[in-house]
């Protein structure tokens, strides 16, 4: 019930960590995601900060908000990938959680992975028995949409 894409990218490290966990800058970037905001008194990325992402579901629709809470947020150090990771859900349940890895690969580049990973719960599990390779596929799909745009930026 996971999910992951990779882009290698002309960029530091430090500089993809500073886009991906910018979420006031999602919607330039997702497919599904047009917009988000930090929410409850959270004004950046820290563990525990909250935010809500508006988003269309598959493109189409419906539109509806999500609240998110960070759960990693780690900048990439010479030893270490940084890590922007959330959870999707309300305070007491949590069904998604979506991430990013940055990797330094060399001077000035580094290797940017979008993952996903879907809670192990009964309705979540039947939900992928059903649905799980369409999701993976759309789910891959705009996480390589996504990955694609912030590479343009991060390039330029």
């Amino acid at each position: 019930m996971t999910g992951e894409v990779t882009l290698p990218v002309q960029a530091s490290a430090a500089a993809a960590f500073d886009l991906v966990s910018d979420v006031t800058r999602i919607g330039e970037f997702s497919p599904e995601t047009f917009e988000a905001r930090w929410s409850r008194g959270s004004t950046g990325p820290a563990v525990g900060a909250f935010f809500k992402g508006h988003v269309k579901r598959n493109g189409v629709g419906p539109t509806y908000w999500t609240g998110c809470r960070v759960t990693a947020c780690s900048p990439p150090t010479a030893a270490e990938p940084g890590v922007f990771e959330f959870a999707v859900g309300t305070d007491d349940t949590t069904i998604n959680n979506w991430g990013y890895r940055i990797e330094s690969t060399g001077e000035g580049s580094c290797a940017v992975t979008e993952y996903f990973r879907l809670e192990a719960g009964l309705l979540t599990k039947a939900y992928w028995l059903v649905l799980g390779r369409l999701r993976t596929r759309t789910n891959q799909r705009g996480m390589r949409t996504t990955l694609e745009a912030m590479k343009e930026v991060l390039e330029k």
